[in-house]
């Protein structure tokens, strides 16, 4: 069978050095923990903010452009802190927002669940989180809920766009040497979760101007998931079971000869 044509600096990972396999084969492997942890963290934080089971579009439009009919407090309760305390302390809290979240029943009602269940991360030494350390500091959650305001999406944004373009780098150069043909497809894999991580973060924002930006969202970062557990899947398979064509074991089998 006659070599189709290759670029000249081309290399199989069958032609690679045994330590360089191990260390992308190490690599791939806590790539991918840290993206599947990275996936139920994002579950879990944005799953059931609009009071249904499960991640939908729903829960995106409140998590970045807020709940027309509920609060932070509550969309919080419902959502990524739905497991910190009980379902009757979440909704004792819940009715006494809706309420009209007097001074004398959280003093009363609420304030010793707080200090029991929340404080512990909430007690304002986290600038990053909420402080619900006494009735003031709660009344910054108990207004309309906004969705995740401005300062935050800055902050997370440069923060994703630099992680993720790391971790997609290394995947797509270990990938680079991967057998995938048309060539074309092989480049559309390695490129695709660098479009979406860009579409991803850039609709955070658009969501909060249009709602309907929140399919967007989600329809970004389930591609760039998908290319990922290609490229990762596909990478492992050819590190170590895939024999490929006879051309390459021939080319192979020369290398060996030649070098040694």
């Amino acid at each position: 069978m006659n070599q189709p044509m290759t670029h000249n600096l081309y290399l199989h990972f069958q032609e690679l050095p045994m330590s360089r396999r191990v260390l992308y084969t190490a690599a791939l492997l806590v790539l991918g923990m840290g993206y599947l942890f990275g996936l139920l963290y994002l579950y879990a934080s944005d799953s059931g903010r609009d009071g249904e089971p499960g991640l939908s579009v729903e829960d995106i439009v409140v998590s970045y452009s807020g709940s027309p009919e509920g609060t932070v407090l509550e969309s919080a309760l419902k959502g990524s802190m739905s497991t910190m305390l009980s379902h009757d302390d979440a909704l004792t809290i819940i009715a006494w927002v809706k309420g009209g979240a007097d001074k004398r029943t959280f003093e009363a009602q609420v304030q010793p669940i707080i200090e029991k269940n929340c404080l512990g991360c909430h007690d304002g030494s986290n600038s990053a989180l909420y402080n619900l350390d006494g009735f003031d500091n709660i009344q910054t959650v108990v207004e309309h809920d906004t969705g995740t305001d401005l300062f935050t999406l800055v902050r997370v944004s440069h923060i994703h766009l630099f992680g993720m373009t790391f971790i997609f780098f290394l995947v797509g150069l270990i990938f680079s040497h991967a057998l995938v043909r048309p060539v074309w497809f092989k480049c559309l894999l390695i490129a695709t979760p660098f479009a979406c991580v860009t579409t991803d973060v850039s609709s955070w924002y658009f969501t909060k101007l249009y709602t309907g930006f929140a399919w967007v969202v989600m329809i970004s970062g389930a591609l760039m998931a998908l290319s990922f557990a290609a490229m990762w899947f596909i990478s492992m398979w050819q590190l170590w079971f895939y024999k490929g064509p006879d051309w390459l074991q021939n080319r192979i089998t020369n290398s060996k000869q030649m070098f040694g």
